[in-house]
């Protein structure tokens, strides 16, 4: 398990795929606005460095201690939303629709996901201005899985996807 600051410091990936205008005070204000919740100082921290875009590898995954679709011992976070509207990329502020969309539990925040499967920050028990855990929501399966208690001990417990075997393949027909 890495300190937050050693990970912060390499977390960001190559590219500029998913990366939103840099970040300000503003719009981090009109985001945690618009999102009705407080977001985590830590997730501001990041994107702080860079607004959004593909985690470096040897941050790209997660370890869990029971299967989902994805695999038998982790979940994929190859890739950390920004806070902006740059068009065809996915931030933040698209949550409200796509948890509409999903048909997934409120109040969560998203953070990086592809509509089958999403890691959120999940809101429902500690509340808008509470520090959210981490959660993994399976839309086949209509399942989620705890990961971490909070952002920071997510962030610090991130591992390389190379560490793990291959991960399943996507269901095609998951039961209901």
């Amino acid at each position: 398990m890495a300190c937050f600051e050693v990970v912060r410091a390499t977390f960001w990936g190559d590219g500029d795929y998913g990366v939103q205008q840099p970040i300000t005070e503003q719009a981090i204000a009109v985001a945690e606005h618009e999102l009705g919740v407080t977001l985590p100082a830590e997730l501001l921290d990041l994107l702080r460095v860079q607004n959004g875009g593909q985690v470096a590898s040897d941050w790209n995954a997660f370890a869990t201690n029971q299967p989902t679709s994805w695999s038998e011992n982790h979940v994929p976070f190859t890739e950390l939303m920004g806070i902006g509207r740059r068009e065809h990329t996915t931030s933040l502020l698209d949550t409200p629709y796509l948890i509409e969309e999903w048909e997934m539990p409120s109040p969560i925040v998203l953070l990086s996901g592809d509509g089958h499967y999403w890691v959120g920050l999940d809101y429902r028990v500690c509340g808008p201005g509470g520090e959210p855990s981490v959660t993994w929501f399976d839309t086949d399966l209509d399942s989620e899985l705890p990961l971490a208690d909070n952002f920071r001990s997510f962030i610090e417990s991130l591992t390389s996807s190379g560490t793990f075997g291959r991960h399943r393949e996507p269901l095609i027909d998951p039961p209901r």
